[in-house]
């Protein structure tokens, strides 16, 4: 490992409070797949992220069942969705300064590979893979509770991440373009409405969803589009 970049890690360590007892499996986790096709002999972080997404729903969840006693489970699936979702994993990394520690390939990093949410997000999760391989389940559990409790608290509250912007970003990378938000249907007496919202782009459907208001309807059908487009890459990153 280059000298430089272990003083990196060893800065990073000190940020997150966790000392590594094998420091290759959090170099692994910063490693973007860019990196390794410019490095031969390098692994990149895909494989620790899908581990780290498992880890993190896990403790989400759990947090959420002791926390959370009178909540149904329809409610408590929708308030780990909003925790363990592309803009809020991206903002927890972007207060760790995440970023400044990744490893990226030259065209990458050009392109600001450094700040783009989907790679803050997938590096935070391939995280969270490394320090449960390195501290086991007790120690990922203590992180990721110190990471995500206030968020937690936030959605509890109905303060939910803005997925209609973090669509929009994605979007605009592709041109000028506009999203449009329709109401699909609506339902119910006046006192309890409840909405159903998609979102098109260039005339096709990329995502529907369901509230109790129109906002959060609309707040659903992005948030449906950004997980649709993220299997999308990921699949298409498999073959």
């Amino acid at each position: 490992m280059d000298k430089n970049y272990l003083k990196k890690l060893q800065q990073f360590q000190k940020t997150i409070n966790i000392f590594f007892n094998h420091p290759e499996l959090l170099e692994r986790a910063l490693t973007h797949p860019s990196y390794t096709a410019e490095h031969e002999g390098k692994n990149h972080n895909q494989r620790l992220e899908f581990l780290g997404d498992a880890i993190l729903n896990s403790v989400v969840a759990e947090y959420l069942y002791h926390h959370y006693p009178n909540q149904p489970e329809g409610r408590l699936s929708k308030m780990r969705a909003a925790v363990v979702c592309e803009p809020t994993l991206a903002r927890v990394a972007e207060r760790l300064g995440l970023g400044i520690y990744l490893r990226l390939g030259r065209g990458e990093e050009l392109s600001g590979g450094r700040t783009r949410p989907s790679n803050l997000a997938d590096a935070l999760e391939a995280l969270a893979g490394a320090v449960f391989l390195d501290q086991g389940w007790k120690g990922a559990r203590s992180f990721l509770h110190n990471l995500f409790e206030g968020e937690i608290k936030k959605t509890a509250q109905g303060i939910y991440p803005d997925y209609k912007t973090a669509l929009q970003e994605i979007i605009q990378q592709q041109g000028n373009e506009q999203l449009t938000y329709v109401i699909l249907s609506e339902s119910g007496p006046d006192h309890a409405k409840h909405f159903t919202s998609g979102v098109i782009w260039r005339g096709h459907l990329l995502g529907k969803g369901s509230g109790g208001s129109k906002k959060e309807s609309e707040q659903q059908a992005a948030r449906a589009a950004l997980e649709q487009m993220r299997n999308k890459t990921n699949r298409s990153e498999k073959y």
